[in-house]
């Protein structure tokens, strides 16, 4: 991955984190890694429990973000989730699996569009 891309993805995931603190989420961990992979954010919605996947595009060249979470992706985040739960012992009575979709218009503010319970 460019120093470009990462730049475009770390640009992207704040705006998602400003859209979710917007709309009254509460952050409560963000980039979580382990060997397995990484959960950008996860943040309560209510008495929810959500892990957002964030995709930012620059164009549609390639599709739209929310298409780049693939059935293969929704399984390791499903396996992330699971993890992140068991190592921090957090009960949630509900989680929910967001994407983030996140697009960079070449003028203007970024878009961004909440997919809740995308998968």
């Amino acid at each position: 991955m460019t120093k470009r891309n990462q730049a475009v993805g770390a640009y992207g995931e704040r705006c998602a984190l400003r859209h979710l603190i917007g709309a009254g989420l509460r952050p409560v961990a963000r980039n979580w890694r382990c060997p397995d992979g990484e959960i950008d954010i996860i943040a309560w919605d209510g008495e929810t429990l959500a892990f957002c996947e964030v995709k930012t595009r620059r164009s549609g060249d390639y599709g739209t973000p929310a298409e780049a979470v693939v059935p293969r992706k929704a399984r390791r985040l499903r396996g992330l989730a699971a993890r992140w739960l068991a190592e921090t012992g957090v009960a949630a009575d509900e989680v929910r699996f967001d994407v983030l979709a996140v697009r960079l218009p070449a003028a203007g503010p970024a878009l961004v569009e909440h997919v809740k319970g995308a998968f």
